[in-house]
């Protein structure tokens, strides 16, 4: 007999956000975690943790925060922005880049989600942004589509601002009607992301 997929309630989470440890990273379980309003977060060589926290930091397209340099940035246009075109080596380098600068650590992308998050790719479910600057890839970030929900997962920068540009991107497409930023982050913050309640993002997640 086959085992069913399932996950508690996410109001069963604890107050770190913590929901359900253990699993697998397949597709399936991947997929309904997501649809659930859940996602994973975990180390090398622990156990996947898989989080619902509450509030939930999310942005909404309307209230998006454009500084007059990024205006300028995008206007320049002196970088190039596709949309799924690169979705391994974007994966590989939020996994790699060096974020001690500001104090974070990027081991969290383990080889085991690396995997997992390409072959959601392939599927078609995980999208990701790429910014080049003369063909080479300076930015971008990755995340997983749910509905009209875009569910963010990790950015890189190998110069100033190429994320920035990779998310404002994704925004004014005007595709998703949230952005799932899961936690607080002062960074997205600035760009217009607020928090709300768990329940109410669960809301928005597709039926």
């Amino acid at each position: 007999m086959s085992e069913r997929l399932v996950f508690p309630n996410v109001n069963h989470a604890d107050q770190n956000g913590v929901l359900a440890v253990g699993g697998d990273l397949s597709i399936e379980r991947l997929t309904l975690a997501y649809r659930s309003g859940i996602f994973p977060w975990y180390a090398e060589g622990e156990p996947i943790v898989w989080y619902s926290p509450d509030p939930r930091m999310v942005l909404y397209p309307e209230d998006l925060r454009v500084s007059k340099s990024m205006h300028q940035l995008i206007n320049a246009k002196k970088y190039k922005v596709t949309f799924n075109s690169a979705f391994p080596s974007v994966i590989f380098n939020c996994k790699s880049i060096d974020r001690s600068k500001q104090g974070q650590s990027s081991t969290w992308i383990t080889n085991e989600m690396q995997d997992a998050y390409i072959d959601l790719h392939k599927c078609g479910l995980a999208k990701s942004v790429e910014v080049w600057k003369d063909n080479e890839l300076v930015g971008g970030l990755y995340g997983v589509e749910v509905g009209n929900i875009f569910c963010g997962e990790s950015m890189f920068s190998k110069i100033s601002n190429a994320s920035k540009l990779a998310f404002i991107t994704l925004v004014l497409q005007n595709k998703y009607a949230l952005i799932d930023c899961q936690v607080y982050n002062p960074h997205l913050e600035s760009l217009g992301a607020k928090e709300i309640g768990r329940n109410v993002f669960v809301g928005y997640l597709p039926k």
